[in-house]
């Protein structure tokens, strides 16, 4: 280990425990809640084996009033619910952390589709999301069963093992409904002066304590500043008022900026490594108490900045945690380099914002720990002495050359350009994506320490050099190109722009002048992206999109709203809702849901529509024995489900592709 380094592995003190170290993976949601118990105790357990100090839960319901179906969540509710998250405080014990459980109440977040049972707040108030419903205010009979409510599940919490508890104040949830002024309106004992308001919190904090704290710390999540400056809660204001009236209650502060949760885990396209730091900062000043926080820390020398200036005294983590869950040992080993560093690209809040179990751009074997069986760093050996050709270098063919070198196979890997990385070269050139080139340097740093790998650059492979080389595997990852005949999500009539110009072709240095006019019906990162770099290099450009939005699928990696705010404040015309018809000399004809028709001035036409995969050598070689496409070249989409499309190929290479193990209920016969 550096000796630099050797101040994250002290020991700390937590109330009545004692974290093994300064790693803190903060709770995050992996998608599994409460229906697949053995997937979270899964996942949280590399976790701990791979040198997590503390590792925590997702958001844990206390009260079936607090419901956020269809997305998964863990459940407090009954004492039934002990057992299955017992499992999770053991898989964490197993290595030596300690388990921490989040104690949730979403108030008017909570839309209780499942439950079907009104929803409770600090005053009348609907519901945030998806539902027309309308959350009652809670009088003192209701925060009464609201705080034992909250007594009970923490008691469950202990009898399942938990080492600390937390008191969930943050990213708008009940606790921080009340506390806040711009959803507590109040005239009695809870609402009003900012002491009135804190008085739930505070009671909440006095009675988990009462609780558990004999044997459990009390942790409280806390979001010091909620974005919205004097009329909410900020970290110069009343956010610091409140740090310091409950300062020495809870045994640890994990505070960060909140509002929504798009805030918190804002992707690198918009925030900087530690970017919280100057919100938080000051939480150390007023308390005695351990502290953590968040800040996508990748950096070991950051982190230790971190300890050593009193920012904090944990490193917390959720996305750094998830690209590596190694991340602790490998700094300990003396192997930061080794390190999978997070790329921000928040593919795993997708996940959770879609509902589906937990996924990572750079780390293909997140959320398949317990149903297929996979490891982060152990792999099976391959039982022959075989070689394997991987024609392409972009980010699925460096997945699948590694893969398969770590199992044991001779690889020989092809690259038609001088440069490795395909589509990550060029698309982390984008405004605010470089960090997405750690995909392809992660994976060519870990290529060259492996004796089993031949590289060879600008060797573009035609089928006769294949068949010469006869290859007991062949893997075609020659990805894919963007569309020319503006076939989109929404518009599949292919049409004819003779003019037009691709993200490939600007990639390649295609000119572009006049007034530009990209048309977006793909609704992810590129149009977005191609439309600030135009701007920032001084161009008139207009955004066109069937969508009502820029970006509109970013709204689940939760950057929407900052792409649209960023292309507005360059000056970018946003057109919603919009077809692209017909390419002029120097206008596009564009038509609106209507059907009403109109020019706008065009000199230059770019297509984000789709891609269309590279797979001229699968054509060529399909029925050739041993012969695999992966990534874009079988199905353009995500460089995380083309990193995973390799991963899985490789992984299971020589094995029977069996179906992942699903969590079922125990079959009760009649």
């Amino acid at each position: 280990m550096d000796p630099n380094h050797a101040i994250l592995f002290e020991p700390v003190q937590i109330g009545p425990v004692t974290a093994p170290n300064r790693f803190y993976q903060t709770p995050h949601a992996t998608g599994f809640g409460w229906q697949r118990p053995q997937s979270g105790a899964a996942l949280r357990g590399v976790k701990a084996e791979g040198g997590w100090g503390v590792v925590c839960t997702e958001y844990c319901s206390i009260h079936p009033s607090s419901d956020d179906s269809p997305y998964a969540f863990l459940t407090l509710w009954e004492d039934a619910d002990i057992a299955p998250l017992a499992a999770t405080a053991e898989a964490g014990h197993a290595h030596g952390a300690l388990a921490g459980i989040e104690l949730w109440h979403g108030g008017f977040h909570a839309s209780n589709r499942m439950t079907r049972v009104p929803g409770v707040g600090p005053q009348v108030q609907p519901s945030m999301f998806h539902l027309p419903a309308t959350t009652r205010a809670m009088d003192k009979a209701d925060i009464r069963a609201f705080r034992g409510w909250q007594r009970d599940a923490a008691k469950r919490a202990k009898q399942a093992g938990f080492d600390i508890v937390y008191v969930y104040a943050g990213h708008d949830y009940l606790p921080f409904q009340f506390l806040s002024r711009r959803s507590n309106t109040r005239g009695d004992s809870y609402g009003g002066t900012l002491e009135n308001r804190a008085r739930l919190l505070r009671e909440m904090l006095e009675d988990t304590r009462e609780a558990v704290g004999d044997t459990c710390a009390v942790a409280i999540r806390l979001a010091v500043d909620e974005l919205h400056g004097p009329a909410g809660i900020c970290a110069e204001d009343e956010g610091r008022d409140v740090v310091a009236m409950l300062a020495e209650i809870p045994d640890l502060w994990d505070v960060n900026v909140a509002g929504a949760l798009g805030n918190d885990s804002k992707s690198a396209r918009f925030s900087a490594e530690g970017y919280q730091e100057d919100y938080i900062r000051f939480v150390k000043t007023l308390t005695s108490k351990p502290v953590v926080s968040v800040g996508r820390f990748t950096s070991p020398e950051r982190m230790v900045q971190q300890i050593r200036n009193g920012v904090q005294d944990f490193i917390g983590a959720a996305r750094p945690s998830i690209a590596d869950p190694f991340l602790p040992l490998k700094i300990r080993e003396g192997r930061a380099d080794e390190i999978r560093e997070c790329i921000g690209c928040n593919i795993c809040r997708a996940a959770n914002n879609e509902a589906v179990g937990l996924r990572c751009t750079q780390n293909p074997t997140m959320g398949e720990e317990w149903r297929r069986g996979w490891h982060p760093e152990r792999i099976a050996a391959y039982p022959r002495r075989e070689t394997a050709l991987v024609v392409g270098a972009g980010p699925a063919g460096l997945e699948a050359a590694l893969t398969l070198a770590r199992r044991g196979l001779e690889v020989t890997l092809a690259e038609a350009r001088r440069s490795l990385g395909g589509r990550i070269s060029f698309e982390s050139t984008l405004p605010g994506l470089a960090t997405w080139g750690r995909v392809r340097d992660w994976r060519m740093t870990m290529l060259a320490k492996l004796p089993n790998v031949q590289i060879y650059r600008e060797s573009r492979m035609a089928a006769g050099d294949i068949e010469d080389l006869a290859p007991d595997h062949l893997i075609l990852a020659t990805g894919s190109q963007w569309r020319r005949d503006g076939v989109g999500v929404v518009g599949m009539e292919a049409r004819l722009f003779e003019r037009s110009l691709t993200p490939d072709d600007i990639f390649a240095g295609a000119k572009v002048t006049g007034p530009v006019l990209i048309y977006d019906d793909e609704h992810y990162f590129m149009g977005g992206a191609l439309a600030e770099k135009l701007a920032r290099d001084g161009h008139r450009v207009r955004l066109v999109t069937p969508y009502p939005q820029a970006s509109g699928w970013a709204i689940y990696t939760d950057e929407q709203g900052f792409i649209q705010e960023r292309l507005m404040g360059l000056g970018v015309e946003i057109i919603p809702q919009h077809m692209l018809a017909a390419q002029g000399t120097d206008t596009a004809t564009i038509t609106d849901t209507m059907g009403q028709s109109r020019d706008v001035p065009c000199e230059t036409l770019i297509l984000v529509t789709g891609r269309l995969p590279d797979d001229g050598l699968w054509q060529a070689l399909h029925t050739r024995p041993g012969t695999a496409r992966v990534g874009d070249c079988l199905a353009p989409s995500s460089i995380a489900d083309a990193v995973y499309s390799a991963h899985r190929h490789a992984r299971l290479l020589g094995e029977a592709d069996t179906p992942p193990r699903r969590e079922r209920p125990p079959h009760k016969g009649t």
